[in-house]
């Protein structure tokens, strides 16, 4: 393939419903802002998100849990997507929706529970010997092999330089093999731990920059100190990666253990006795010094969909001594609980569950905070809206909904593409009205025609 063939792909993002959202828009005294980060309004509770940010940076609210409640549209996702940029990488973030736990292969409560461990994290922190350097000479020795007649690698001679000397290193055929594997070549920085013997290429040494004027190769600098060192890693697992890979049988490799993990059901539940020892396990590196636990977020969006049975599950999770930071969110008025006989409760949650939780609510979006949204969207979307195109969308988003009128920018732009103009006019997105109908209009015809709709 020729570089020039290769197009660009930073343009070609795929636009989500939620791609504006960067964080919550507050000042340093957690004030939130009129607009900013992508969200606009919503000041009360972007303020009340900022206060749980803070207490799970503090690790303050761990076995908690927050409900969103307010009305279709009115910003409970992206408030809660803020959340996690708000926190940031290092700390588990786990979305899910209510409907999720209804599976034909694993119960409810098991994967409400999977869902709680992902979000719980564990940072281990690990303290190696590697010897660490630019790869100088690679003489692998041969030697006569006591089981066949062909020639086998007795040791293999390495030195490895760094910017405060070179040291000679004789090493195991078994390292070598793991070097052919990692393709390592003279001019590599490499670094081998001494415990292990895992080999990792980190990339070709800088000096060599310069031999030629294109190739696709990663540079990284002379390693600095000595070759021989103390290094510390840090890796960030959450519990249910600890299960998996305890769950998972390791077997062997012949036949009969391939074709039996073909065979093995693709979802399988984690018994209750494995969670207990990894728990034990994980409390014992954390009594070492060895791991710090980081209890992360679980938010369950449509929480009215989960039913009496996960609810009590709930209840025994929040409890547990290992717990992560949940937020819920409901749009449900007064409704029925799932799972019970026609009891009646706020935003469809039991009662008891309502009273252990603090509840954030958000409120419908005015027509000024609709052009600011909308004008994001414009600009995420590289869509030029003419001013009536977008006095015409905030007309739109008040006599229909929000949602459908952010949907309008993008087949606006198409439209005004084949008139020959960048800007979206106002007749664009008048078309696009009378081609694409909203929740409101399609009820108002079925009611009116309902004669014609099979019942």
């Amino acid at each position: 393939m020729r570089i020039e063939e290769i197009v660009s792909t930073t343009k070609a993002q795929r636009v989500a419903a939620h791609s504006h959202v960067k964080g919550l828009g507050l000042d340093d005294d957690g004030s939130a802002k009129p607009s900013a980060s992508g969200l606009v309004g919503q000041i009360n509770a972007r303020e009340a998100a900022g206060v749980v940010v803070d207490l799970i940076r503090a690790k303050k609210l761990a076995g908690r849990a927050v409900l969103l409640a307010g009305p279709p549209g009115s910003g409970k996702t992206a408030i809660a997507l803020a959340v996690s940029h708000e926190l940031g990488s290092k700390i588990p973030f786990c979305p899910m929706v209510g409907s999720e736990v209804f599976s034909s292969e694993v119960k409810k409560t098991e994967v409400l529970m999977e869902n709680f461990r992902r979000a719980i994290g564990l940072r281990i922190k690990e303290v190696k010997e590697v010897y660490e350097g630019e790869v100088l000479e690679l003489t692998p020795y041969e030697g006569d092999n006591p089981v066949g007649y062909a020639k086998a690698i007795q040791h293999v001679e390495v030195s490895l330089k760094t910017a405060k000397g070179v040291r000679k290193l004789k090493l195991d055929p078994t390292i070598y093999e793991s070097m052919q594997k990692e393709h390592v070549n003279i001019g590599d920085v490499i670094y081998i731990e001494s415990n292990t013997g895992a080999v990792r290429r980190m990339g070709r040494c800088d000096v060599y920059a310069t031999e030629f004027d294109l190739e696709a190769e990663e540079y990284v600098p002379l390693p600095k100190g000595d070759v021989h060192k103390k290094k510390e890693i840090v890796q960030d697992v959450s519990l249910h990666d600890l299960d998996i890979a305890n769950a998972r049988p390791q077997g062997g490799n012949d036949i009969v253990a391939m074709l039996g993990a073909m065979t093995r059901p693709k979802k399988t539940e984690i018994t209750e006795k494995l969670r207990k020892e990894i728990d034990k396990m994980v409390d014992r590196y954390i009594d070492q010094g060895i791991a710090e636990l980081v209890p992360g977020v679980l938010f369950i969006d449509e929480i009215q969909m989960l039913d009496l049975e996960c609810f009590t599950y709930l209840h025994r999770a929040l409890e547990s001594q290992i717990s992560p930071i949940v937020i819920l969110a409901s749009n449900r008025g007064t409704c029925e609980v799932r799972g019970t006989d026609g009891i009646q409760s706020p935003h469809g949650l039991p009662m008891d569950l309502l009273n252990r939780i603090l509840i954030i609510r958000t409120e419908p979006y005015t027509a000024e905070d609709m052009a600011q949204i909308l004008k994001i969207r414009a600009d995420v979307e590289n869509v030029q809206l003419d001013p009536a195109a977008l006095q015409s969308l905030v007309e739109t988003g008040v006599s229909a909904s929000l949602r459908y009128a952010v949907q309008l920018i993008t087949p606006a732009k198409f439209h005004a593409e084949v008139q020959g103009t960048d800007t979206v006019q106002s007749d664009s997105i008048d078309m696009m009205r009378g081609l694409f109908l909203d929740a409101k209009q399609s009820s108002r015809i079925l009611a009116e025609k309902s004669d014609v709709y099979m019942k």
